[in-house]
C-alpha cells in the first residue's frame, strides 16, 4: 500500500509517498511554542525512492524514471505526541482527536520530475482514486491533475503570451498564461480548493511554508502552460537527423537578442544568453508590449458588446434594417451590472469614483483598440470623439452573430445577443420534418424493421409547415436574417437551395423501418444537413416509436409456462420490455441495480423463446466467476431447459460442439473463451447472444469485444449493473454490439458525442445521446418508487463461484490427506479429524493465501475473491454499503488489505481480538460516516451478534457457517429496526465442493434445519465415512478455466 503525493516545490512537481510503517520511538518533544531549528528526522511513513519507483512502474509509468535521482525535502506535517500523523487510516491509525496537533518538519524522499513526466503522471491521475493496485492517489496529486486540466484548457484556447522571466540573474523565455474574466474566477475557485498538503514542502526546517495557495497555483499554471505550448514547438523545431554522409544541420546564430528570444521559446528550457543590461531592456520592452493585455486582465470591469435589434417604428427594405452594437462596461464580479460607455466618458456622480479608481478611460481606449483588430466594424465607432457603439446593416448583424461575437467572447470580452439567438444559430430556422406512413399494427401481420415504409420530407419554419410558394418568397429576399411573423429567422442560401431541390425531387419514396427509427431518434442526417425537426409517423411504426419513447405502453406478458418461480411486478415489466425489443430485432441493455434480478428476467425471456418454438440455442457469455452461478440459477428457475456449460479443459470443440449445442436451449461460456473459441462459435446459428457484465466489452478494440460484435444472432442482449449511460466512452462499444451502426462509426461518435460531452460538458449533445440510446437501456434502482414497493425487505441470493487451478490442486491434496487420516480413526479423534479437514477445505475455497498462511500475493488466485471484487465495485458505483462476514480472522485481514488496495478506501475490520473500546469506535464510525466508510468486514463470532449496523444495505457471507440461525443473526446486524432500505444478502459458495454439497443438504431439510444442525457444525461429524467422502469429493464443475 502506497499513497502517492505531490507538491509544487521549487518550480517542480516533487513526488513523494507514504507507506505503512511501525511507529518509531519519539524523536524529541514537540512544544506548542516556538519551534527550534534542528535537522528534521525521517518521516516514519516515507516511501523512499525504491517504493516510489516500483509504484510508478506498476502504473505503467516506468519511462519517466530514466535518469531520475531521488532528492530530500522537508515536509511540515501534523504531529501529535511526538509522532507524525499519517494522511490516511490506510497508512496508520489516525487519532480520534487532532486538536493538539502542530505542524512539524519531517524529512521525506521523493522525485523531482522533468516537465513532460509531470504532464504524463498528472494525465494518468485524472478522475481516479487508484493509479494501480495498491498505489493510491493522494488528495494533493488529484488536485494537481485537476489543475492540469485547467492549464490544458488555457493552452487549447490560446490564453497565453510569450514573456521573459528572470531567476537568479538568468533570463528565461516563457509562455505565460493570461487569466481574465471567467478564467480568473475558475483559478480563484481552484486555489480555494487546494489541499494544504499541496504546499507542505520547504528546503529546510527553519520555518513552515507560508506561500498562499493562489500564488502556488499561479506558478503551477505558468509551468504547465509553458510546457504544453513549448513541447509541440520543440518537436517542430528539432533538426532532422543527419543522413549518412551528410553532417547534421547546425543551429544558426542570432542577428539580434529578439531573435534569440523567439528561438528560446522553442528550446527545452528557454535560457537566454547575452549582456545583462540588454536582457533587462528586452524584458522591459516585452512588459510594455504586454501592458494592454495586463491592464484588461486585471480590470474590475470588462468591455461588453450588446447587439440591439432594429426599432419596430423604423421599417426598412429586407437586408437594410438598422442594427446597433452598444458598448458597455460589465462588472467582472457581477455580470448584471452594466454601465453604458457613454457614461464612462462623462461619469455621473454615482459611478465617477468607481470608474476613476480603475482608470476607465485608459482601459476603454486599450480595449476598443484590441477588439477592433477582431471586429473591424468597430472602426466606424472609433471615428467618433466619444465612441459608444456602431451601426450595422442586416448582413453585418448576421456576421456579428455568427463570427465576430464568438471571437470577441473568446478574447475575454462580454457579448450580449438577442434572446432569439442560441449558440447554434437562430432558434427559429428552416428545417426538414420526416413523414412516414405505414398500415396499422395488427396481430399476425408479419411486420419487421427491414420492411419498406412510405416516406416523405416536409419543410418547416419553426413549427409551421412551408409551401413551395412561401419557400420561394424566402429565397427571393436574399438576406441571412429575415423577420417572419414577428420573429427573426436565420436563412442560409445553401439550405434554402437544398430545401428547394428537396421539394422538387420529393416524390414519395421508401426507406426501411429501421432507418426511419434511427432518423426519429436523431441518429441519421437529413438531406444537405438541414436541421431536423422530428419525424411524424402513422400506422404501426408510429405505435412502435411511441412505445420506444415511453409515450405508449407495451404489453406486459405472463410468466412462461416452463418458468419455475414468481416474477415481481417490476421484473415482469423488465422481461416484457426485453421481449418487446427482441420481437423487433432490437438489442437491449438491461442495467438494473445489483440484486434486482437481471438473471431471472433473462431466464424468463429464454424460456419464452423456447416456448415459442425457437429451436436455436442462446449463447450466454459471462465472466468466469459467474459461470457456475448462471448454471445454478437456470437449474432453479428453468429446470426444463437443457443447459450446456462450454467451459473448462474438457469442453467440446469443432464439429462435436456444433452437433452438441443443437440439444440445448442455452450455452454458457466465458469472455476468456469468447475470442479463444471464436472460430467455432461464429459457425453456430444462435437464436440470441447475451453478454452478462457487459462492461467487459466497453473497450471496442479488445479481442473479446470484436468477437462479440461478429457473432451471428437473431437478437442481442447486454446485462450490466453499472450505469452505462454515465460512461460516454463505454457506450459506443456496447451499443455497437446491440444495434450495429446505430451510433455511427466510432470516429463519428467521438466527434458528435464523446468530445462535446466529456471535454466540453455540452448538455445538448448529452440530451441527443440520451434520446438515441434511452429506448434501448433499462435501468432501475432499488430506490425507485416503482421498484421499492415490489421488493422484499430482505432478499437472499446465493453466489456460486469456481475454484482456480491452484485452489483445485490444494483442495484435492487436502481430501487425499483426509482419506488417510480417517482410516482407523474413531470417537473424539474422528470428530477432530473431520472438523480439521472441513476447516482446511473452507480455507482453500476462500483463498490459497489463507490456507498456506505464507503472506503471498492475493489477486487472481481465488474465484470467490474475484467475484466479491466485481460485486463490491458495482455497489460502490451506486454508493451502497456492505457488511462482509467471514469466520476466519486471517481471511478478514486478507480481504481488508485487498479491498483497500483495489478501491483506495478505508475498510473497517472487527474480529475477536478487537478491544471493546475500539469495537465501539468502529461501529460508531461506520454508522456515522457513510460516504467515506462503505465496507465493514466482521468475523462471524465477533460481529455476528449484538451490533447495530443498519448503515449497510448489503450483507456478504464470504464463507459459510453451516448453521442457518448463526448466519441469520449475522445478517440481522443490518436487517433490523432502524434499517430504511431493503437488504441484499449474498451467500458465497464454491461449485463442485463440500460448500455446495452442505448447502444442498441444509436446503433439503430447511424447515427443520436449525434443529438438525444444532448450534454449530458438529452435526457434520456424525456423517458416515462414505457420506464424508461424497461430501468432500471435488467435482468437475468446480474448476474454472
Amino acid at each position: 500500500m502506497l499513497i502517492l503525493h505531490a507538491a509544487f516545490y521549487e518550480n517542480r512537481l516533487f513526488v513523494w509517498g507514504e507507506i505503512p510503517a511501525p511507529p518509531e520511538p519519539p524523536v524529541r518533544r514537540v512544544s506548542k511554542g516556538r519551534l527550534k531549528v534542528v535537522k528534521p528526522p525521517p518521516l516514519p511513513y516515507d516511501a523512499g525512492k525504491e517504493h516510489l519507483s516500483k509504484a510508478l512502474q506498476e502504473a505503467g509509468l516506468s519511462r519517466m524514471l530514466n535518469g531520475l535521482i531521488s532528492q530530500t525535502a522537508v515536509a511540515w506535517l501534523p504531529t501529535q505526541k511526538n509522532q507524525a500523523l499519517a494522511s490516511s487510516p490506510l497508512i496508520s491509525e489516525v487519532p480520534a482527536s487532532c486538536i493538539s496537533a502542530v505542524l512539524y518538519p519531517w524529512q521525506v524522499t521523493g522525485l523531482c520530475l522533468p516537465p513532460l513526466a509531470e504532464v504524463e503522471l498528472l494525465c494518468a491521475c485524472v478522475e481516479k482514486e487508484v493509479l494501480a493496485p495498491g498505489v493510491l492517489i493522494g488528495k494533493d496529486l488529484a488536485f494537481w491533475a485537476q489543475a492540469l486540466r485547467f492549464a490544458g484548457s488555457l493552452a487549447a484556447r490560446q490564453r497565453f503570451l510569450p514573456g521573459l522571466q528572470e531567476s537568479e540573474g538568468t533570463y528565461y523565455a516563457r509562455w505565460e498564461p493570461v487569466l481574465s474574466g471567467t478564467d480568473s474566477s475558475v483559478a480563484a475557485r481552484l486555489a480555494a480548493l487546494m489541499p494544504r498538503v499541496c504546499r507542505v514542502l520547504t528546503a529546510d526546517a527553519a520555518s513552515p511554508p507560508v506561500r498562499p495557495a493562489a500564488q502556488v497555483l499561479e506558478d503551477f499554471l505558468g509551468r504547465m502552460v509553458d510546457q504544453l505550448v513549448r513541447s509541440p514547438a520543440i518537436a517542430a523545431a528539432e533538426p532532422a537527423p543527419a543522413r549518412r554522409g551528410r553532417p547534421a544541420r547546425k543551429v544558426p546564430g542570432f542577428d539580434s537578442l529578439h531573435d534569440q528570444w523567439l528561438h528560446a521559446l522553442q528550446a527545452p528550457d528557454g535560457p537566454m544568453a547575452g549582456n545583462p543590461g540588454a536582457l533587462a531592456q528586452l524584458h522591459q520592452q516585452i512588459q510594455q508590449w504586454r501592458h494592454p493585455v495586463t491592464l484588461t486582465a486585471a480590470a474590475p470591469f470588462r468591455l461588453c458588446f450588446r447587439l440591439e435589434e432594429p426599432a419596430e417604428e423604423a421599417p426598412a427594405a429586407p437586408g437594410e434594417e438598422h442594427w446597433f452594437v452598444r458598448y458597455l462596461l460589465q462588472a467582472a464580479d457581477d455580470p448584471s451590472l452594466l454601465i453604458p460607455v457613454k457614461e464612462a466618458w462623462n461619469p455621473k456622480k454615482s459611478t465617477a469614483a468607481l470608474l476613476r479608481e480603475f482608470h476607465a478611460k485608459e482601459y476603454l481606449l486599450v480595449s476598443l483598440g484590441q477588439s477592433a483588430r477582431l471586429c473591424p466594424d468597430l472602426d466606424a465607432g472609433l471615428q467618433t470623439t466619444l465612441p459608444d457603439g456602431h451601426p450595422l446593416d442586416t448582413r453585418g448583424a448576421f456576421a456579428f452573430l455568427t463570427e465576430k461575437a464568438l471571437l470577441l467572447e473568446q478574447a475575454g470580452f462580454g457579448v450580449m445577443l438577442p434572446a432569439w439567438w442560441s449558440g447554434r444559430g437562430a432558434k427559429m430556422r428552416l428545417s426538414a420534418r420526416a413523414q412516414v406512413k405505414s398500415p396499422k399494427m395488427t396481430g399476425g401481420s408479419g411486420i419487421n424493421l427491414d420492411q419498406i415504409v412510405r416516406f416523405d420530407w416536409q419543410l418547416a419554419l419553426g413549427d409551421e409547415d412551408l409551401s413551395l410558394a412561401e419557400l420561394q418568397e424566402l429565397a427571393a429576399r436574399k438576406s441571412p436574417l429575415v423577420k417572419v411573423r414577428g420573429q427573426w429567422v436565420q436563412l442560409n442560401a445553401e439550405e434554402i437551395q437544398a430545401a428547394l431541390d428537396l421539394w422538387r425531387k420529393r416524390a414519395e419514396g421508401g426507406i426501411t423501418a429501421r432507418e426511419a427509427l434511427q432518423l426519429a431518434l436523431g441518429g441519421a442526417q437529413t438531406p444537405a444537413d438541414l436541421p431536423f425537426a422530428g419525424l411524424k409517423a402513422e400506422g404501426w411504426i408510429g405505435e412502435l416509436l411511441a412505445q420506444l419513447q415511453g409515450q405508449a405502453a407495451f404489453a406486459e406478458l405472463p410468466s412462461p409456462d416452463n418458468f419455475h418461480g414468481i416474477l415481481r411486478p417490476y421484473q415482469v415489466r423488465g422481461y416484457s420490455w426485453l421481449n418487446f425489443l427482441r420481437q423487433w430485432g432490437l438489442g437491449a441493455c438491461l442495467a438494473d441495480d445489483m440484486g434486482l434480478g437481471k438473471t431471472v428476467q433473462t431466464l424468463a425471456l429464454i424460456a419464452r423463446e423456447r416456448q415459442a418454438d425457437h429451436p436455436e440455442p442462446v449463447l450466454l457469455v459471462c465472466p468466469t466467476s459467474v459461470v457456475g452461478n448462471w448454471q445454478k440459477e437456470a437449474a432453479r428457475f428453468t429446470p426444463d431447459l437443457p443447459v450446456l456449460v462450454h467451459h473448462g479443459v474438457t469442453r467440446s470443440r469443432g464439429k462435436a460442439l456444433a452437433k452438441q449445442v443443437k440439444k440445448y436451449a442455452m450455452v454458457i461460456s466465458s469472455y476468456a473463451l469468447l475470442h479463444r473459441d471464436f472460430e467455432l462459435l461464429k459457425e453456430i446459428p444462435w437464436s440470441g447472444v447475451i453478454l452478462d457484465e457487459a462492461q467487459n466489452v466497453k473497450n471496442p478494440e479488445t479481442k473479446q469485444a470484436r468477437a462479440a460484435r461478429a457473432l451471428p444472432a437473431a437478437y442481442r442482449l447486454a446485462l450490466t449493473g453499472t450505469p452505462v449511460e454515465n460512461n460516454v466512452g463505454d457506450l459506443w462499444s456496447i451499443m455497437e454490439f446491440l444495434n450495429p451502426g446505430f451510433l455511427g462509426s466510432q470516429t463519428a461518435f467521438k466527434r458528435s458525442f464523446f468530445i462535446p460531452i466529456q471535454a466540453n460538458r455540452d448538455p445538448e449533445a448529452a440530451q441527443r445521446l440520451q434520446r438515441l440510446t434511452g429506448p434501448f437501456i433499462l435501468r432501475r434502482l432499488k430506490t425507485d418508487p416503482k421498484v421499492i414497493a415490489d421488493l422484499p425487505e430482505k432478499n437472499e441470493m446465493k453466489v456460486f463461484c469456481n475454484l482456480t487451478k491452484e485452489q483445485a490442486s490444494l483442495y484435492a491434496a487436502v481430501v487425499e490427506e483426509a482419506a488417510r487420516a480417517l482410516e482407523g480413526a474413531d470417537g473424539i479423534q474422528r470428530k477432530g479429524v473431520i472438523l480439521g479437514v472441513l476447516s482446511k477445505l473452507k480455507q482453500v475455497c476462500n483463498h490459497p493465501a489463507q490456507f498456506l498462511a505464507d503472506n503471498s500475493p492475493v489477486p487472481g488466485r481465488s474465484g470467490k475473491l474475484a467475484r466479491l471484487t466485481e460485486m463490491v465495485e458495482e455497489l460502490l458505483q451506486v454508493k451502497d454499503r456492505a457488511l462482509i462476514f467471514t469466520q476466519f480472522a486471517e481471511m478478514g485481514k486478507i480481504l481488508q488489505r485487498h479491498l483497500q488496495e483495489t478501491f483506495g478506501r478505508e475498510v473497517l475490520f472487527l474480529h475477536g481480538g478487537t478491544p471493546k473500546k475500539q469495537r465501539d469506535d468502529l461501529v460508531g464510525r461506520f454508522q456515522a460516516d457513510g460516504s467515506r466508510l462503505p465496507l465493514f468486514i466482521l468475523s462471524l463470532k465477533a460481529g455476528g451478534t449484538g451490533l447495530n449496523l443498519t448503515g449497510a444495505n448489503h450483507v456478504f457471507h464470504f464463507d459459510r457457517w453451516w448453521n442457518p440461525a448463526v448466519e441469520n443473526q449475522a445478517t440481522d446486524r443490518a436487517y433490523r429496526i432502524g434499517q430504511t432500505r431493503d437488504v441484499q444478502v449474498h451467500k458465497f459458495l464454491c461449485l463442485g465442493t463440500l460448500e455446495e454439497k452442505i448447502d444442498e443438504m441444509i436446503e433439503r431439510k430447511k424447515e427443520v434445519a436449525e434443529q438438525v444442525v444444532g448450534a454449530g457444525e458438529g452435526w457434520l461429524t456424525e456423517l458416515s465415512t462414505a457420506e464424508l467422502h461424497d461430501l468432500m469429493a471435488l467435482r468437475r464443475e468446480a474448476l474454472g478455466d
